[in-house]
């Protein structure tokens, strides 16, 4: 079982884009949003994966990722999410000797920016880039899971 150790921040400038080393677009769904266990299925760039993920306790959650076919994320996606597909381009930042990803999101959550920096503990001082504005961590309307749900509005971005 791996652990899922991060912090998420709303974004308040497009400097990051500059500063990107890498892009990917990314479709995503939720078969499952409980609290206890969500469970994605995730095409990235041109792999796929089904990834499944325990409560939150702070920053710190369990998570037990596999790859699958691509063919088959395609049908979970289009079968079971329906029009809840999130889809998103993510910037890997290298920034502040952390490898930071911004999520763009696009459709319905357009304008909706998210940084978020995976950590070793939750311990760990991590140093701020310009673009990291306030931190979400811990708020639920941030989460994908949430936002992928049909009457979730785009949070406020202030």
């Amino acid at each position: 079982m791996g652990k899922e150790i991060e912090r998420k921040f709303l974004v308040c400038d497009h400097s990051f884009v500059a500063m990107a080393s890498d892009s990917v677009e990314i479709r995503q769904g939720y078969l499952s949003v409980k609290a206890e266990a969500t469970v994605r299925v995730r095409i990235f760039g041109c792999k796929a994966f089904i990834t499944v993920k325990g409560r939150n306790e702070g920053m710190v959650r369990d998570e037990w990722e596999y790859e699958i076919p691509v063919a088959d994320a395609r049908e979970m996606l289009e079968c079971c999410c329906g029009s809840n597909v999130l889809e998103k381009v993510r910037y890997i930042v290298p920034c502040c000797g952390r490898v930071w990803e911004v999520d763009v999101f696009g459709g319905r959550l357009e304008g909706l920016v998210i940084a978020e920096v995976e950590l070793p503990s939750a311990d760990v001082h991590v140093e701020l880039p310009a673009f990291a504005g306030r931190e979400v961590t811990g708020d639920n309307r941030y989460y994908n899971s949430m936002l992928s749900l049909p009457c979730s509005a785009v949070p406020p971005v202030d």
